[in-house]
């Protein structure tokens, strides 16, 4: 067995392999962080040692397992959560059969756990109605007031997700052609037009000048705002918006509900599905296409277009109802 200790390979892991090699996000980083240091403190626990005295032989997909199946009984985790995890010891583990030929069995067994078949989640998104009242009742005199309507236009106006917009400096912006740079999955970026009000909001919160480094959002203690407290923000606000599941609990509005209505509005006014993708950072059109399965507004229209005629005397027309509506010929034409 190789000399090579675990806290040396879990370095070259993540400093060497995720960071220099395969250049992954500081969000991928952190996740995958958070699973295998969850996996560690399983390993410690079960042979009851300390973590500095791991060794590789410790590391069996045995193990893997069982931390797997406690995720689930014990944390309560979802089984989303549960195969996010697997994927960043997959991760780890593929990259440990590189370094230790030796630990290379233990690895194939790690690979050859399937993933768990999980419902996707439904898709939440807001009434255009609701994002009225919500712009509407935002508090004007809270010393945060411009910076909180500022983020929640943004984020409704690009569709962004929240690690996106935490990462947002002024040199994203371009004031003179009204867009906005954001970099998203995979290290790719794209670029966003911005409303009239939202790039005179953005004026009014950073003021002329500035360095280009300078955070679009900061908190209470001036220092660049977090994912988190976006999360905090947008759900104070929306608290009066919540929506019920199937389950009848409440389920309270994140900052990826304004994506999701982004999304869906853009639908609902005629913007081509492919648009919406690019807009969105989608890599695939396959992500972007099961927003046209949601929106109640399309189905209702796609309704009475199709409806038969039930009056007296009244036939049917010579030219189907449907081809003389653009809207939803552009729909039906993105499915």
């Amino acid at each position: 067995m190789s000399a090579t200790t675990v806290g040396a390979l879990l370095f070259a892991f993540f400093e060497d392999h995720l960071k220099a090699q395969k250049g992954a996000s500081t969000a991928t980083i952190k996740s995958y962080r958070d699973a295998v240091r969850l996996f560690l403190l399983f390993v410690g626990r079960d042979l009851d040692r300390r973590l500095t005295r791991l060794q590789l032989v410790d590391l069996t997909a045995e193990r893997v397992r069982r931390f797997l199946a406690t995720l689930e009984s014990e944390r309560h985790n979802h089984v989303r959560s549960r195969n996010q995890r697997l994927a960043a010891l997959r991760s780890f583990f593929e990259y440990l059969a590189t370094r230790v030929p030796e630990h290379l069995v233990e690895a194939e067994r790690v690979m050859a756990m399937p993933v768990k078949r999980a419902p996707p989640p439904p898709t939440l998104y807001l009434e255009r109605d609701e994002i009225r009242t919500l712009f509407a009742q935002l508090p004007a005199a809270d010393p945060y007031a411009l910076r909180d309507r500022t983020l929640l236009l943004l984020l409704y106006n690009t569709g962004a997700r929240v690690q996106e917009v935490a990462e947002l400096r002024r040199h994203n912006l371009d004031f003179d052609y009204h867009r906005i740079r954001l970099h998203g999955k995979g290290d790719k970026w794209r670029t966003c037009p911005l409303w009239e009000e939202t790039v005179s909001l953005l004026h009014q919160l950073l003021g002329e000048g500035g360095p280009p480094e300078q955070p679009l959002f900061v908190s209470q203690r001036r220092q660049a705002i977090t994912r988190f407290g976006i999360y905090k923000i947008v759900r104070r606000h929306t608290a009066c918006l919540a929506k019920r599941r199937s389950d009848g609990q409440v389920q309270s509005i994140s900052p990826h509900v304004l994506r999701h209505t982004a999304a869906v509005h853009l639908l609902e006014s005629g913007v081509e599905v492919n648009v919406i993708r690019s807009w969105l950072g989608h890599v695939s059109l396959e992500t972007t296409n099961r927003y046209a399965e949601i929106t109640t507004a399309m189905k209702q229209a796609a309704l009475r277009a199709c409806q038969p005629p039930i009056q007296d005397g009244v036939g049917s027309p010579t030219r189907p109802i449907w081809r003389d509506d653009p809207s939803l010929l552009k729909w039906l034409q993105s499915l």
